[in-house]
């Protein structure tokens, strides 16, 4: 039997067969380590409301609406657990598939072992929007990989579906969305500045909306979520000007003494209603004291922003930095990804197993290292860049670095917490990014690899030159 020849009930060469059976073992193997599927207080807190039907936007309404259809046919977390390795490693699969069939295997090969990578690989035992999201995003990766051949426009159209579907479960994923949606039009809409600039704004619009639309559709109620990023920012520029930038209103006598207590450049969560004392300057505060309507947060945000940018930048990149881990507080502060469920009412929980415990050792030992730390494959995704530019690979491997940092570099304004499941993303897509630059003949032919050692060494140094000093 020739190569050609299909299996039944695939539609698949024979020779390709391997590619979604390796997929389908590596899922199995997450799903028996993690099975039924990790919780964290963010799944709990989902799955309260989806068995409710009483959702809010604290978390994504898209997840839990989806959650909630899937309770009447098994309750709890297992589905969720599916749907996050189906998508994750059906992307994966996906993306492998569309290189075989170019004729280049051991690429194919190659990119799916990324889906070994141990971040993904363990983070996707835990049910998180993060691994639901970067699934959708890996398979419209999947679909932009096979360009121009049949079937061209129902990929096209299915991968912008999963691209306004990743949009709705982060705030930010627009950003690691943009660069594959605009690479999914036609070359022509494009293929010069005006025209790419136009395409550009219009689908940043588009995906921007794609979560308030949904949250709205589902009827989720506003909680007031925005708060936790405006009241961290306000906590840090108090910090580092000296001078108070939250409203009087609130009551608190010597606010900039208070803040110093209360914040942490790390993460916002001292400023949250679960800790335990709460501050005074915190979320209960801001509720209990500031009526709706008689103060515009927003407005506070961008006024305490415009009077002190400095203390603002400074505030904004020592967050960044640890998150990232150019910084080691991380390192010290928290755990590099959750091992143990949050308590929950319905006693689901995972049974700790050799299995589980060696793929998280495996993950945590590769985040204390530079090939963990996010600003590392933020250099990686600029090097890949750099190293493909105006060359036929960066067709997809422009999209796909561009995705990775405009989706980790949001977090320099956006970021509230220092979880590596922030930047799943970032390293995924780069490390497609860079498997594809060294597998491209033409960049090697050009010797332009080169080209990528700098932002990645600069990147590393960083991160070391840290550390050494830290000693």
């Amino acid at each position: 039997m020739n190569s050609s020849a299909t299996t039944k009930g695939f539609g698949l060469p024979h020779s390709v067969v391997g590619l979604p059976l390796a997929a389908l073992l590596a899922g199995t193997v997450t799903a028996l380590a993690y099975w039924p599927g990790l919780m964290t207080w963010d799944a709990v807190r989902q799955y309260s409301q989806a068995l409710s039907g009483k959702m809010d936007d604290w978390h994504p309404p898209t997840m839990e609406f989806i959650w909630r259809q899937a309770i009447p046919i098994y309750p709890g977390p297992a589905p969720m657990l599916v749907l996050q390795l189906a998508l994750y490693w059906g992307g994966w699969t996906t993306i492998a598939v569309a290189f075989w069939q170019r004729g280049r295997r051991r690429v194919a090969w190659a990119l799916l072992f990324c889906g070994l990578w141990p971040l993904g690989f363990a983070l996707t035992g835990m049910v998180l929007k993060d691994c639901l999201m970067v699934g959708a995003l890996l398979v419209a990766t999947g679909l932009l990989a096979f360009g121009h051949d049949r079937g061209r426009l129902v990929k096209s159209l299915v991968a912008a579906v999963m691209l306004v579907f990743a949009a709705t479960l982060r705030f930010n994923a627009f950003a690691a969305c943009l660069p594959l949606m605009v690479a999914l039009c036609p070359s022509a809409w494009r293929d010069r500045w005006p025209r790419l600039l136009i395409v550009s704004f219009a689908a940043t619009i588009a995906l921007m909306a794609a979560m308030p639309l949904a949250n709205r559709m589902i009827g989720a109620q506003p909680s007031g979520v925005e708060l936790s990023l405006i009241i961290f920012d306000l906590g840090g520029i108090t910090q580092q000007s000296g001078i108070s930038v939250f409203p009087v209103e609130l009551g608190v006598r010597n606010p900039v003494v208070t803040n110093r207590s209360c914040y942490r450049p790390d993460k916002w969560d001292s400023y949250s209603d679960w800790v335990n004392p709460e501050c005074p300057l915190g979320f209960t505060a801001w509720n209990g004291n500031i009526a709706p309507g008689d103060i515009n947060p927003y407005a506070v945000w961008v006024r305490a922003i415009a009077e002190h940018p400095f203390a603002y930048a400074a505030h904004r990149l020592h967050h960044f930095a640890i998150s990232t881990r150019i910084l080691p507080d991380a390192d010290l502060i928290d755990r590099p990804l959750p091992n143990t469920e949050a308590p929950n009412p319905w006693g689901f929980q995972i049974t700790p197993n050799p299995l589980m415990r060696a793929i998280d050792d495996l993950a945590v030992a590769v985040a204390h290292t530079p090939l963990g730390w996010p600003i590392t494959w933020i250099g990686a995704a600029l090097g890949a860049l750099i190293a493909s530019w105006r060359l036929p690979g960066a067709r997809l491997i422009a999209p796909l670095a561009l995705s990775s940092v405009l989706y980790g570099c949001t977090y320099a304004v956006f970021g509230v917490a220092s979880e590596l499941r922030y930047y799943l993303w970032t390293e995924l897509a780069a490390l497609v990014a860079v498997v594809l630059v060294l597998a491209d003949p033409e960049i090697r032919a050009h010797g332009w690899l080169a080209r990528a050692v700098p932002t990645l060494a600069i990147a590393v140094a960083m991160g070391a030159i840290c550390r050494f000093v830290a000693l």
